[in-house]
C-alpha cells in the first residue's frame, strides 16, 4: 500500500459510511450544494419577497465563485489531467471566507460592529414626498444590512450561511485529505 493510498484509506476509514460517496465525488457535491444554496437564497428573494441587502448579494459572489471552482475541478477529473492535490483546499477556503462574510453579517445584525455605510439603516426619516414617490413607482431603498429580514430558530440567513459555509468548508478538507494524488494512466 502506497501512502498516498494509506492516507486515503485512514481518512475513509474515520468518515461515516454516508460521507464516503460524498467525498469521492466531492466537486460535483460542492456543486450541487452552491447550487441549492444560491436556489434557496433566489427562492426566498422571489417568493418570500426577501430584498436581498448589499452583504447577502456578496454572499452569493462566493458561492458562485465555489461553484465555479467545483465544476473546474469536477471537469478536470472527467479528462486525462487530475486536478492539483490543492484544489479542494482552494474550495476550503472560498468557503472559510464565505464563512467568514457571514460572521461579519450577523455580527452587523446584532449590531456587535458597524456594517458597511452603504447598507446600514441609521437614522431614517420617511417624509409624505417619500411615499408619494414610492407609490407612483419611485425608487425603493436598499434593504439595510444591520436588520435580519427572517430568522429560523434563533439564526438570522446570514447565520445559516455561516454554518453552511463551515461544513461546506470542512467536508472539502476532508476531500483534500482523501483525495488520490497519483496520475492516471
Amino acid at each position: 500500500m502506497t501512502a498516498d493510498t494509506s492516507r486515503s484509506a485512514s481518512v475513509f476509514s474515520v468518515v461515516p459510511g454516508i460521507l464516503k460517496p460524498v467525498l469521492r465525488w466531492w466537486p460535483w457535491a460542492a456543486l450541487a450544494a452552491c447550487l441549492a444554496v444560491l436556489a434557496a437564497a433566489h427562492a426566498f428573494e422571489t417568493f418570500g419577497r426577501l430584498a436581498p441587502c448589499e452583504l447577502c448579494l456578496k454572499a452569493r459572489g462566493v458561492y458562485w465563485a465555489a461553484a465555479a471552482v467545483a465544476g473546474v475541478i469536477g471537469v478536470l477529473r472527467l479528462t486525462p489531467l487530475t486536478p492539483p492535490p490543492w484544489a479542494n483546499l482552494l474550495l476550503a477556503a472560498i468557503f472559510i471566507g464565505g464563512a467568514a462574510l457571514g460572521v461579519y453579517h450577523s455580527g452587523v445584525e446584532w449590531h456587535f460592529w458597524p456594517g458597511p455605510k452603504s447598507c446600514t439603516g441609521g437614522n431614517v426619516q420617511v417624509s409624505l414626498a417619500d411615499m408619494t414617490r414610492l407609490l407612483h413607482g419611485g425608487p425603493v431603498a436598499a434593504p439595510a444590512c444591520d436588520k435580519a429580514a427572517w430568522r429560523f430558530l434563533g439564526l438570522s440567513m446570514a447565520g445559516w450561511n455561516v454554518l453552511i459555509s463551515l461544513k461546506l468548508a470542512v467536508l472539502s478538507v476532508l476531500a483534500a485529505r482523501a483525495a488520490p494524488t497519483e496520475a492516471r494512466p
